[in-house]
């Protein structure tokens, strides 16, 4: 943390977390991205997923669905961005508490909260231009009969973009990586490598794969966030779910773990 006494916190804060390869997500107020926070920096990773899904090239007016959009920053962030009308879909995050938080944003007439279950979505085939779903798709898209499924929402050659926590390698038997013994939940059963999400769209038939990669050094930018997070969030339970992933990550560093992005067009 810089220790130069002329700034103010807030502006130590900024500069902690300004980032060179995320300048969109660098304009974004910290503490607001701090505590509104739900796991890794959604910006950063929605900002590097934008140019593989394209979401430059949309029309002003496409209609987005962020699938698990926690507390909307994300929403936000592609209403501001790309000027496209979100619906911002979340089971956790109660659609009354996000309206507020898109209306202080200043996009209520670009995002609509609804209240949704992946498996049950209440939208017409064709409805959307775009999905993105950041650092939560992997919790129910793993399921090799749910991409057919979900992208029948999307008009024909729209796209879905997804980033979702990975794995370098997948595992060998029914044990983690050793080094991660101490840390490992089952539900980390659900990260997987570029490779393996690439061959789960394709033998979907859902949609060609236009990428599935790794971002390089993810877990340095994971890292810094946990440190951050744990040391800044109003709420105590992030604060010690970022010190825990933090120490994983640590501990790790980027042998295993980190991110992967995938983008499908809808065959």
């Amino acid at each position: 943390m810089s220790d130069d006494t002329s700034k103010t916190p807030a502006e130590n804060l900024a500069e902690r977390l300004t980032h060179p390869r995320h300048p969109r997500s660098s304009r974004y107020d910290a503490r607001w991205t701090i505590d509104n926070q739900m796991g890794p920096h959604a910006l950063w990773l929605l900002e590097w997923l934008a140019p593989a899904l394209g979401l430059d090239s949309l029309r002003p007016g496409a209609r987005v669905l962020d699938l698990g959009c926690g507390r909307a920053m994300t929403s936000v962030f592609l209403a501001k961005e790309y000027d496209v009308q979100v619906v911002a879909a979340d089971l956790w995050v109660k659609p009354d508490d996000n309206a507020v938080r898109v209306a202080e944003a200043g996009v209520a007439d670009k995002v609509l909260p609804v209240f949704a279950e992946a498996h049950d979505l209440p939208f017409g085939e064709g409805s959307f231009d775009a999905i993105v779903s950041i650092d939560a798709y992997q919790y129910f898209g793993t399921n090799d009969l749910y991409l057919p499924t979900l992208t029948r929402l999307l008009k024909p050659g729209g796209r879905i973009g997804v980033v979702v926590p990975a794995l370098r390698e997948e595992p060998v038997g029914t044990e983690p990586p050793q080094h991660l013994t101490p840390w490992w939940e089952p539900d980390f059963w659900c990260f997987h490598t570029a490779d393996w999400w690439r061959r789960h769209w394709t033998r979907s038939g859902a949609v060609e794969v236009e990428a599935a990669d790794w971002l390089p050094d993810g877990w340095k930018d994971w890292l810094l966030w946990c440190e951050v997070v744990a040391e800044e969030s109003p709420e105590e339970f992030h604060r010690h779910m970022a010190r825990q992933v933090g120490e994983m990550v640590r501990a790790d560093e980027g042998r295993a773990l980190g991110f992967v992005r995938a983008v499908g067009r809808r065959l």
